[in-house]
């Protein structure tokens, strides 16, 4: 349950045209397939964890949806370990979906498809995906009632025995916990770029984003439906972990 605080803090944050505003003119940043984002603690690693997941889980893919695909390195990755699969990118920048789209299309000849849009009204089909990708997107949400609407949808779309793979800055319960990822997470930042790249990224992180710990995202995967949940990785402020839909089955044609 959210505090009235919490609740009002949510209602300052930034629109979504804004953050699609954002991501628009950041399309470089997200197309290194080596680094991942900078911003974002042991990216590389989480990315290969949360792929060779997927892929060891649905090693049979036909289908696959990369929510928030940015410029389409998860998707690369994957299709690395998986072909052909189908792809689905769904992000709201066009020029992340127009870089995703090219980059995906030089590696695969199966069928790749764009959708901009924001996920909570993305219009996606029910039972059609073996594997879901989630990369640095849901703490994006921001009430309860929109991280059960999301976390709902996904599972809905996933074929019987389909997974879903999160990558993503997460909160904590604590608030002492809390404290100290910050203080670890703010020397990184400095590691990397000094103190005004510290200052930028949380910047945008307090008018955009609103996290949810590792805890609650797990628990409501298991209330929407999802078995089988393993924590890949956890480092200060970023986490990868992920679930399987119960039953059998390849994609719906």
């Amino acid at each position: 349950m959210q505090s009235d605080a919490q609740s009002s803090q949510e209602t300052t944050k930034s629109t979504i045209e804004e953050i699609r505003e954002r991501f628009d003119r950041d399309v470089e940043r997200f197309s290194n397939l080596e680094t991942g984002q900078t911003s974002t603690i042991d990216a590389p690693l989480s990315m290969e964890l949360i792929t060779q997941a997927a892929a060891r889980a649905n090693p049979n893919a036909r289908r696959i949806l990369d929510i928030g695909c940015g410029a389409g390195n998860n998707t690369l990755k994957l299709l690395q370990l998986i072909q052909p699969a189908e792809c689905h990118l769904l992000d709201l920048s066009m020029p992340m979906l127009e870089r995703a789209e090219a980059r995906i299309r030089s590696v695969t000849e199966a069928e790749v498809s764009v959708f901009q849009s924001d996920l909570r009204v993305a219009p996606l089909q029910e039972g059609v995906y073996d594997i879901v990708i989630a990369a640095a997107v849901l703490h994006h949400l921001r009430d309860d009632a929109d991280w059960e609407h999301a976390f709902q949808k996904i599972f809905d779309a996933l074929a019987p025995g389909g997974s879903f793979w999160i990558t993503d800055l997460v909160a904590h319960e604590g608030v002492a916990v809390s404290e100290l990822m910050t203080e670890r997470y703010s020397d990184y930042l400095v590691s990397v770029g000094g103190d005004a790249y510290r200052d930028k990224v949380f910047a945008y992180i307090e008018v955009e984003d609103t996290p949810r710990s590792v805890t609650y995202q797990i628990e409501l995967m298991r209330r929407v439906g999802f078995t089988q949940i393993d924590v890949l990785h956890k480092h200060t402020a970023f986490a990868a972990f992920g679930g399987v839909k119960p039953g059998f089955g390849a994609s719906l044609s």
